[in-house]
């Protein structure tokens, strides 16, 4: 059985997944264009840094099935997302006081269809990247080199 034919379960977290290290899932928003691979590149709502879409674990929904949500709900992108993780990276979060260290599984999702409307459009700058410029975006090493080593089976 090939890996992409594998359905992951869902994920449920003890404590709502509020203690300890948490858990989020993400999703690295791709295209190709003239034979270069381009991600989608968000800013954070409150610091304007760039980053990916990604979001806390939803009921009845896989991992890859919430960050393909979050890819709608921040970047308004819509396609086709892999079941596999595509890796991981870490950051610190404040949480009502407290810093936070969170895991982000980040899932690759081939763009389909961008919408104008989408619901966190007016929070938010989206950006077409290269893969080198993507990476120089952002702050964090481990999605820095996630970014950086990207390279999409094209079918």
């Amino acid at each position: 059985m090939r890996a992409s034919k594998v359905k992951q379960r869902q994920i449920r977290l003890a404590n709502s997944g509020k203690t300890g290290v948490s858990t989020q899932f993400g999703t690295l928003c791709y295209r190709i264009r003239k034979d270069k691979v381009q991600v989608l590149m968000i800013t954070a709502r409150k610091s304007g840094r760039w980053g990916i879409p990604k979001g806390w674990p939803m009921d009845n929904a896989t991992p890859a099935e919430t960050a393909a949500t979050e890819a709608f709900e921040e970047a308004g992108a819509e396609g086709k997302i892999s079941p596999v993780c595509l890796g991981i990276y870490t950051y610190a979060k404040p949480v009502k006081g407290v810093t936070q260290p969170i895991v982000v599984a980040v899932y690759p999702l081939k763009v389909k269809r961008l919408h104008a409307i989408f619901p966190e459009r007016g929070q938010r700058k989206r950006r077409w990247m290269s893969l080198k410029r993507a990476a120089a975006s952002v702050d964090n090493p481990e999605l820095r080199q996630l970014i950086k080593g990207f390279s999409p089976v094209v079918k």
